[in-house]
């Protein structure tokens, strides 16, 4: 059995119901009835970065100032400790989708890492 984490989603431009990442996929549920979801290979991931102020404003821009008000209030502080303290266990990203969908989550350093080079493959 592949390892899979849970992504912890702040906000996001589409409906969803559960997002997880495994083997550098990424499994998008939009029915609670879905056993596995959207498979969105590494590959479809057209940028996925660890947060930083500027690309949550700029994920703001796309969502509207009323989703980021609730985005920037709650994840700024961990936005601070995944970044700049801590263990480094957990990354809160922004991602990009080819299909122009985006997201801000957190999820464990080990499947971060493992997105975001599958997402570097030609």
């Amino acid at each position: 059995m592949l390892p899979t984490a849970k992504v912890k989603v702040h906000t996001a431009s589409f409906p969803y119901v559960d997002i997880t990442a495994t083997s550098g996929s990424l499994f998008i549920k939009t029915t609670p009835f879905q056993t596995t979801g959207e498979c969105v290979l590494g590959s479809r991931i057209k940028s996925i970065d660890a947060a930083s102020e500027e690309s949550v404003k700029k994920i703001g821009g796309t969502l509207g100032w009323s989703v980021v008000g609730g985005a920037i209030a709650g994840p700024v502080g961990l936005l601070a400790g995944a970044l700049l303290g801590g263990k480094g266990k957990d990354v809160t990203f922004v991602a990009e989708l080819d299909d122009g969908r985006k997201f801000m989550g957190t999820v464990d350093n080990k499947s971060f890492t493992k997105l975001k080079a599958e997402s570097m493959r030609f």
